[in-house]
């Protein structure tokens, strides 16, 4: 189950990444966040950690349902495109995106050499690290940044959870803070957005 759950966290962003309509986006993004609350879950029920379980469904809540009702209603609300043509041609993606995966696994090996358990995941969570930057470079538009920056911070959840089999609490506080911080800089930045236009 936990194998499924990664590869379905990595499959959501590299479709994300070839996405050109933004509730689509957002849909892909949701998905990523759902699969990474349900990792999460079965990781904390594996281990018997109460607090990965806890997390899990602040992630599930947070950012798999209430994120991305609010990247919705903003892009409602300020009229943004909902076409996002990414500045990188289909084709060019297409030769980039296994090129980058093979260099994130080629640059985790000294580090999965070190970790005996969960190694393989480790190199996902660093790929999906890149993949998520990819995202957020590929776009001229502001919606397609802030979810490449939301899914940068699921990557990083993502390594935390497979590296150590579960964060400590404060950390997971932690991020949620940042989160919450990025909602009001999300509904500045459309704001901007909409300004400009």
């Amino acid at each position: 189950m936990i194998n499924f759950l990664i590869g379905f966290f990595l499959a959501t962003l590299i479709v994300a990444l070839f996405t050109m309509r933004l509730y689509r986006l957002i849909l892909w993004y949701s998905l990523n966040s759902l699969s990474l609350a349900l990792l999460a879950i079965t990781i904390g029920v594996n281990i018997d950690d109460n607090t990965m379980i806890i997390s899990g469904f602040f992630t599930l809540v947070l950012k798999a349902l209430l994120i991305p009702y609010i990247l919705k209603r903003a892009s409602l609300q300020f009229g943004l495109s909902r076409q996002i043509a990414p500045n990188i041609e289909v084709h060019h993606s297409i030769i980039l995106i296994p090129a980058l995966l093979v260099f994130t696994f080629y640059l985790a090996e000294p580090i999965t050499n070190l970790i005996s358990v969960n190694a393989n995941y480790v190199a996902i969570s660093i790929s999906s690290l890149f993949l998520s930057l990819l995202l957020m470079i590929e776009h001229k538009n502001i919606a397609p940044k802030i979810i490449g920056f939301l899914a940068i911070e699921n990557s990083l959840f993502l390594l935390g959870t497979t590296a150590t089999n579960g964060m400590p609490m404060l950390i997971e506080l932690g991020i949620f803070l940042d989160l919450l911080m990025a909602i009001v800089i999300i509904n500045l930045l459309f704001k901007q957005e909409e300004e400009l236009v």
